[in-house]
């Protein structure tokens, strides 16, 4: 019999198996972050023992909630685990009072999202550089984070001070009171963003320090093609577009559509984190 609960850290294995059979790029750490900002979030589905299906729900303030890590094992596909987890997030966060409540989805899920009331916003992509040895000198002018709470809502739209002290600590740059730059470690390859910028000409800089640590890796960045400057950036240091997703939302509270500064994101903090 199937069981809906609270996902824990002793489920950290099964976690890892349903994102390693989807071929998506979140570690360990990863699914930890998770457990640990949105604890009350985070749930699944158990069955024969182990869980089977998940999503998480992180909330930025009342403003926004971002659902994320929609996974079901491949023994156990086709049964609505998927859509029984998502409804109970998205009733979960209407009685806390959650504005706007927003995903990246994938073709195959986009059915079920705008079943469950989900509107169809932008596309958003995925876009790959192959292993390369960057040759550049350093960037300079780049500092250590700072955390500066005016330019981040500026670009994002809200309040997401947790997830950024908790991405920092991996790896981060800034150019004060201008743009900042995060990166992390995947499964597949090394994830550059969160970074919220005021020009392309910052956002190049930043990139530059990212590239000259990690070049040599493989590099997923996620960005809105409508953002041409971004796309623009990827595409003149060697990244190419391989997957689009569909950015839907879903108007949960009586107040306007929450919407972010899309010229300011030149890269998200992740499919699961927006």
């Amino acid at each position: 019999m199937s069981e809906l609960r609270l996902l824990q850290p002793v489920d950290l294995e099964d976690l890892l198996t349903l994102s390693a059979q989807a071929g998506w790029n979140q570690t360990r750490e990863d699914w930890m972050r998770l457990l640990s900002l949105a604890p009350e979030g985070c749930i699944g589905v158990e069955e024969e023992g182990r869980i089977i299906s998940s999503t998480t729900a992180i909330r930025y303030g009342k403003e926004l909630a971002w659902i994320g890590m929609v996974l079901t094992h491949t023994d156990f596909r086709g049964r609505g685990f998927a859509r029984s987890l998502l409804a109970h997030s998205r009733d979960l966060l209407r009685h806390r009072g959650t504005g706007c409540i927003k995903l990246d989805a994938t073709d195959e899920g986009k059915p079920i999202y705008s079943a469950l009331g989900f509107a169809e916003e932008r596309a958003i992509e995925r876009w790959r550089r192959a292993p390369a040895v960057f040759e550049e000198p350093p960037a300079e002018g780049v500092f250590p984070y700072i955390h500066d709470p005016v330019l981040d809502r500026r670009g994002f739209g809200a309040n997401r001070h947790r997830l950024l002290r908790e991405l920092a600590a991996v790896e981060s740059a800034c150019l004060p009171t201008s743009s900042y730059a995060m990166g992390r470690p995947g499964a597949q390859a090394a994830y550059f963003g969160p970074c919220i910028a005021r020009s392309y000409d910052t956002a190049r800089v930043l990139l530059e320090w990212f590239l000259s640590r990690h070049g040599a890796e493989e590099i997923y960045w996620d960005l809105f093609p409508n953002n041409k400057p971004a796309a623009e950036l990827a595409r003149r240091y060697g990244f190419e577009p391989v997957r689009t997703l569909t950015r839907m939302a879903l108007q949960s509270g009586g107040g306007p559509l929450f919407s972010a500064n899309e010229s300011a994101v030149y890269a998200i903090a992740g499919f699961e984190l927006g």
